[in-house]
């Protein structure tokens, strides 16, 4: 699969807001949307083609789909089969896919706060440092549901990432459908997360109109 190398700071000026990619340095004065948050290319300064002020209803679905795509990390065609997935369930499609995208494995290893963000959380599974109910993982896109455990392997506690990270989680608070065992290094999912619990700054409703053209 195609792995995006790029800058990942363009991605939110593409966007125009902060999507939080590189963790804890978005706080800071490093942040470059906070020091250029224009899009970027030769227009991105004067607004160029599709500015805010005269997007069609296209260009706002696409943004909003392209937006939870970024967020999250993922391709198209993945996005894709996420949202044939929530079309299948019961309830509203959009807030079905949100619910989906948050219970990827890696997802759920950023929000108990065991990764800076999603995508050291998806290196660390893919590296086979987490287990779930028991059994090695290293799936990033596993789908997680009510009841299943979380738990970073008896080996990999000896690495100095995993001796600090009982401190450094500490200060991150987890997502209240989890719950989180510091001295154990593990988490479980209590819950599916409710709508007023995920990023209220994704547009679920203008996805589902993209897809559904």
């Amino acid at each position: 699969m195609a792995k995006y190398l790029g800058p990942v700071c363009k991605l939110c000026r593409r966007e125009g807001e902060k999507l939080f990619l590189k963790g804890e340095r978005c706080f800071t004065a490093k942040c470059a949307f906070d020091r250029r948050g224009f899009a970027p290319g030769q227009h991105g300064k004067t607004g160029g083609r599709g500015g805010s002020d005269r997007a069609s209803d296209y260009s706002r679905q696409l943004r909003a789909k392209q937006k939870a795509r970024r967020v999250y990390g993922m391709f198209e065609k993945q996005f894709r089969r996420y949202y044939s997935l929530a079309q299948r369930r019961r309830g509203l499609t959009g807030v079905n896919l949100l619910q989906t995208l948050e219970t990827r494995l890696d997802n759920v290893v950023f929000r108990l706060g065991y990764a800076a963000n999603r995508a050291q959380a998806r290196e660390l599974v893919t590296h086979g440092h987490f287990t779930v109910n028991d059994r090695r993982i290293d799936v990033p896109s596993m789908l997680l549901k009510p009841g299943d455990k979380i738990t970073v392997r008896e080996s990999s506690t000896t690495a100095t990432f995993f001796k600090d990270l009982r401190d450094v989680a500490e200060s991150r608070n987890p997502a209240m459908w989890l719950e989180r065992d510091l001295k154990n290094l593990s988490g479980r999912v209590v819950r599916l997360p409710e709508r007023s619990e995920i990023d209220g700054n994704l547009t679920e409703q203008l996805i589902v109109e993209y897809y559904s053209r």
